[in-house]
């Protein structure tokens, strides 16, 4: 049985509830090991605010980099079958033949670090017609999103997104509502449960 995402507790665990809400996103609530779960609340959180408060800076770029690392080695001694992969720079984009474009047609999940007032966590789960499928976990109860009427907001999808933001949002080198913001400062991460990770021996939809 899959749980549905949730919303961060604070102005600050973006990182974390969105790595969570990747593993509710992939697995079953009775295969995830309780272990991901400490560790990915272990590691996180771990950049300092203002007059040296620990957290209060969200999660770091290194802090994803290690756990992407750690989730890809726990996945290969075979105690989950996880893989994960680290990204940043150029790497990062929506462009059709792009690692994230391709993993979300293979099932797989993409936390990535965008633009949202701040910079800011959110989870990517799939493609439609429209734009990207998106779980942010900022809750809001009347979402804030200015002038962008393109993007929909979806309530009735809790166990995948949601948003569904347009293409083009991402792509910015601003710092515009969810916009990834300049190449250089880029980072993502792709999650997969190995067991439904679609690849083209397994099914044609791989390709559609």
């Amino acid at each position: 049985m899959k749980t549905p995402l949730q919303y961060q507790i604070s102005e600050y665990d973006c990182g974390p509830t969105t790595l969570d809400n990747a593993i509710r996103f992939l697995f079953e609530r009775e295969d995830i090991p309780p272990e991901i779960i400490r560790n990915i609340t272990l590691y996180c959180l771990d950049c300092y605010g203002d007059g040296g408060v620990p957290g209060k800076r969200g999660t770091s770029r290194s802090a994803m980099m290690f756990l992407a690392n750690w989730l890809d080695g726990y996945g290969r001694v075979g105690s989950i079958p996880v893989s994960s992969r680290y990204l940043s720079g150029s790497s990062v984009n929506v462009k059709n033949g792009g690692l994230i474009i391709d993993a979300l047609h293979r099932g797989g999940a993409v936390v990535v670090r965008l633009w949202f007032e701040v910079e800011h966590y959110a989870l990517l789960t799939g493609i439609t017609s429209d734009g990207i499928m998106m779980f942010d976990p900022y809750y809001e109860t009347v979402p804030d999103i200015g002038d962008a009427t393109d993007i929909k907001i979806v309530n009735d999808a809790p166990f995948t997104h949601n948003r569904i933001v347009p293409l083009h949002y991402f792509e910015s080198e601003t710092d515009s509502l969810y916009a990834f913001g300049p190449e250089a400062d880029r980072e993502a991460m792709l999650l997969f449960n190995n067991n439904t990770k679609l690849t083209e021996d397994k099914t044609i939809e791989y390709f559609i």
